[in-house]
Parts: C-alpha cells; sequence; structure tokens
C-alpha cells in the first residue's frame, strides 16, 4: 500500500515538473516571437547627393519700386516780413514764377522812393561839378566825391528793388501745391518753408541693379511699365539715370522717368520691365534637397560619409533649383534623397 502510494506520488511529480517546463518553454519561444530586432545604428544610409555650385541664372529682367514726384520743391521765403496775401490753397496747380505769397513791403517801396530823390538830386550835382571842372571853377577831388555818392545811391536803390523784389514768393516750379502752412497776416522770418510743390505731370521710379545686368542698360533706353492697380496698362517709360557708382553689394540706381503718368499717383508700387534677359550667377542646390519648407528650410550636408544637418537661407526657385542665400559654399555636398531617414551625425552610403 505505501509503495503503491510512492509511485503516484512520484508519477504527479515528474508530471508537474514536465508541465512547467513545458511552459517555460513556450513562454521564451513566444517572448522571442514578440521581440523586435534590433536597429545597427551603424549601419549606413544609402543616399544621393549633389555638388553645390554657382550657376548661371537667365531671367527677365524686372525690378520693383516705388513711384515719385520727378521734382519737389519748398516755397521758402527770402526775407522776413508780414504775410499780407497767399494767393495759392491746398492742391491748387502753379506756374514756376507765379507769385504765391506777398510780404509787406511799404517801408521800402517808401525807402525806395526816398533814394530815387537823392539819385536824381546826385546825378545833377554830378553834370554841374562836371561842367565846373571844365572851367577850373571847382577841383577833381570834390567832382570824384559827387560821383562816389551818386553811385553809391544807385547801389542802395538795387539793394532796395532786391528787397522788394524778395518779398514776393514765388513758385521755383510747376506742380501742384500738396502743403500749405501759411495765413495771411503771420511774420516770417528768412527761410521759412511756407508751402511745398510737387511736379507730377511727370513720375520717376528709382529701382537697383546689379552688376552683370547694370552694363546693358543705357539712357534714354525705353522700358515698360505696370501697376497692380491698373493691370491691364502698360505705360511707357525711359531710363533717364544710370550711377557711376555702386554700392558695397554691387547695386546701381537706375532711374526712369513716366512722361504720361495717365493718373498714376506718386508712392504707387510699379514693375519696371527692361525687355532683356538677366545673366546672374547664384550659388544653386536641387529642390528635392530642402528637408523642410521654404518658411524653415535645411540640408543635410555629407562630410566623410557623415551627413550633417545645414540651416539655409533661400531666394528664387528656379525651376528644379533653388538658389542658396546663405549656408551653403560652392563644393559643399548636399544629400538629394535619402534624408528622411538621416539624423545628425548618420553614417551614409553615397549611392549613383
Amino acid at each position: 500500500m505505501k509503495k503503491s502510494s510512492f509511485i503516484v506520488a512520484l508519477v504527479l511529480v515528474v508530471a508537474a515538473s514536465l508541465i512547467a517546463f513545458r511552459l517555460t518553454a513556450n513562454k521564451k519561444k513566444i517572448d522571442a516571437q514578440k521581440a523586435l530586432p534590433t536597429t545597427n545604428n551603424n549601419t549606413p544610409i544609402p543616399v544621393t547627393v549633389s555638388q553645390v555650385a554657382e550657376g548661371e541664372v537667365s531671367q527677365q529682367l524686372i525690378k520693383t519700386g516705388n513711384l515719385v514726384p520727378f521734382k519737389e520743391a519748398a516755397i521758402t521765403a527770402m526775407t522776413a516780413g508780414r504775410v499780407t496775401n497767399v494767393n495759392f490753397d491746398l492742391g491748387s496747380q502753379v506756374s514756376q514764377g507765379a507769385v504765391l505769397v506777398q510780404l509787406d513791403n511799404k517801408l521800402k517801396e517808401l525807402s525806395l522812393e526816398s533814394t530815387q530823390l537823392t539819385i536824381n538830386k546826385l546825378k545833377k550835382d554830378v553834370d554841374r561839378y562836371t561842367t565846373l571842372l571844365a572851367g577850373n571853377a571847382t577841383t577833381e577831388i570834390q567832382v570824384n566825391e559827387v560821383k562816389f555818392n551818386y553811385e553809391n545811391a544807385l547801389n542802395q536803390a538795387e539793394q532796395i528793388k532786391k528787397q522788394i523784389a524778395d518779398a514776393a514768393v514765388k513758385a521755383p516750379i510747376s506742380g501742384r501745391i500738396v502743403k500749405k502752412d501759411i495765413e495771411p497776416g503771420e511774420f516770417v522770418g528768412a527761410g521759412t518753408v511756407v508751402g511745398t510743390i510737387l511736379d507730377v505731370a511727370r513720375l520717376k521710379v528709382d529701382v537697383q541693379v546689379n552688376e552683370s545686368d547694370v552694363y546693358q542698360l543705357k539712357v534714354g533706353q525705353v522700358v515698360k511699365v505696370t501697376t497692380d492697380i491698373f493691370p491691364d496698362k502698360v505705360l511707357t517709360g525711359k531710363v533717364s539715370y544710370i550711377a557711376p557708382q555702386g554700392s558695397n553689394e554691387h547695386n546701381y540706381p537706375v532711374e526712369i522717368t513716366i512722361a504720361s503718368p495717365a493718373g498714376l499717383k506718386a508712392g504707387t508700387f510699379v514693375n519696371v520691365d527692361f525687355s532683356q534677359k538677366s545673366n546672374q550667377r547664384a550659388l544653386l542646390i536641387p529642390r528635392l534637397a530642402l528637408v523642410e519648407s521654404l518658411k524653415n528650410p535645411y540640408v543635410y550636408v555629407v562630410n566623410n560619409n557623415v551627413a550633417h544637418q545645414r540651416i539655409i537661407k533661400v531666394g528664387r526657385e528656379l525651376g528644379d533649383n533653388i538658389e542658396v542665400l546663405s549656408g551653403l559654399e560652392t563644393g559643399d555636398v548636399v544629400v538629394v534623397t535619402g534624408q528622411l531617414n538621416l539624423s545628425e551625425g548618420r553614417n551614409v552610403q553615397i549611392t549613383k
């Protein structure tokens, strides 16, 4: 009885051991199936690359700028005095030389009348003393003194006439009054600005043209001028000035004059089409090399088969290429494909 019980117990122990062993083996097998294969970070990522190079950018030469008046002049008082008349209003069209402001010159006119009487008297004295000198009735010194007084009076009269003329403030150019700072009764000093005139019968636009293009331009060259205000209207302008010296960035100011602005106002934004190709040089990379959008652009640069992130500043999109303004140099090698799997410092394998 005892022997049979022992055998039964032994069988149970062996059975339990076998079950535990089987369960353990199955768990290891399941865990092994669930486990993901480990990634080797040192495995090179295959990529294709392109070398940064300076290329020629050929496109239509179009520049933008703001229209400005052909001329602008201040209406300035040349002498001090009280204003008696103002002959213009804001927006008035005036002609060059027109009297716009009259200052009180009554005292100057009276002074001129007095000086003129003195001149008449001295003229008679000169004639009389000259006659006396001919008869040896006076000396040459007395004659010269009378002549000096006469000429000095003439000079004083001219000065007073100039002061009277300056009391009439005239328009320095033809144009439209855009600023008025004077009213009758006010007192102004010499040099006081009482208004502003703009010549808007003609307008001009100043643009910056780079060194490679400016040598193709000539004074008198006809250009096309357009604006978004009147999209269907094309105005004709002429190159009126080309700066003989450029800036530190090798840009040259160029002035275009529009003789018939056709209702356009100063300050309007316009496009100037020089009707010729612009042959500039720029750093170019394939558009595909950008990892982010144009608002946050960066690329991967390969150096000794290691990828490094490089933030760049981009310019124009030129077909399949894009202009690089900063961040890269000629000869740099950028990743064109495969960069989505890259990270900073990752090994790469360049493929063709």
